[in-house]
């Protein structure tokens, strides 16, 4: 028989300590983000008031002369992103659908892992292979004959005309795709995992297919899950750096709207650029880049977490 005399009752000491570290924690928390914050607005207040908002929506970026403006690295994180999004999410829903309801066992785990390896190459590597091996074969055989077909359609034939040189918007764009699809499809995944069976069992007793027990039992079901994946997916674009540094293109010009074209990013350009700014407007140029791709970020989680909060309603 075990001595249980000696087991202390727990006390509330222990708990406000643990209340204080959790506490503590959070405000640290708090406090490096507003410190975050306040460097960037500081490093950045020559060029606002320099510039104004005017360096949001100026094209020009020539540090010879001091003139400074953001709208090609604001466009190409925009543009870039967004069809990194229209590639990986479809992509990724089809992955996790796969996994889950119509691979069979023996090839379930092999393939799940191999994805999520995917996730653990290093973005330098990605971006290597895109400048040397992928940018070649997609100027070849992918942007020539869009250019030859969708390139000759009005209106939207302009996105996709120029040269086929490789390199540009819509390579990036692939590559950040490639990029992103594991990180989506692996939550992806795991949230159509935790469907409760007896639901999907339910839908297809009563003569479902699989699609439509996907679409109207595990999408409901896992929304907030899969929305989240989506904009883990959509963060990892916004801040990848040396892959779209490689494929890209690096160029300050918006000549026209095709994909076709180099660009740059904001990522890009604070790679390319701070080791060699001298102090003075051309640094602070730069901090408000990082201030601007800051405040991006930001919007993109509030607009998610509204979205969420609007989803979670409708569902009660």
């Amino acid at each position: 028989m075990s001595d249980t005399s000696t087991i202390k009752a727990p006390t509330k000491r222990g708990d406000a300590i643990f209340g204080l570290l959790t506490s503590g924690a959070s405000v640290f928390t708090l406090l490096m983000l507003g410190g975050i914050i306040a460097s960037l607005i500081v490093a950045s207040w020559p060029t606002i008031t320099a510039f104004g908002f005017d360096f949001l929506f100026t094209a020009n970026w020539d540090p010879p002369v001091d003139e400074y403006g953001a709208l090609v690295p604001i466009y190409g994180t925009l543009v870039t992103s967004l069809i990194a999004l229209v590639i990986a999410v479809p992509i990724s829903f089809g992955i996790a659908l796969f996994l889950t309801e119509l691979s069979p066992p023996w090839l379930r785990r092999p393939l799940g892992t191999a994805i999520e390896l995917l996730a653990a190459v290093p973005s330098i590597v990605y971006g290597m292979w895109g400048l040397l091996v992928f940018a070649p074969i997609f100027a070849k055989y992918v942007q020539g004959p869009m250019n030859a077909t969708i390139g000759q359609v009005p209106v939207i034939g302009a996105l996709f005309s120029g040269p086929p040189i490789g390199i540009g918007l819509l390579t990036a764009g692939v590559v950040l795709a490639i990029m992103i699809i594991p990180y989506i499809a692996a939550v992806m995944r795991d949230v159509f995992e935790v469907t409760p069976v007896m639901l999907k069992e339910a839908g297809y007793g009563m003569g479902c297919t699989t699609w439509e027990v996907v679409w109207k039992i595990v999408l409901p079901h896992t929304k907030v899950g899969v929305i989240g994946g989506v904009m883990l997916g959509l963060g990892r674009a916004l801040g990848e750096t040396m892959a779209v540094t490689f494929v890209i293109g690096n160029t300050n010009y918006l000549n026209d709207i095709s994909l076709f074209s180099p660009g740059n990013s904001i990522t890009s350009a604070l790679a390319n650029e701070f080791a060699e700014a001298g102090p003075g407007l051309h640094t602070s140029a730069l901090m408000e880049l990082g201030l601007v791709l800051f405040v991006i970020t930001f919007f993109v989680l509030v607009a998610s977490k509204l979205l969420l909060a609007k989803l979670s309603s409708n569902g009660r």
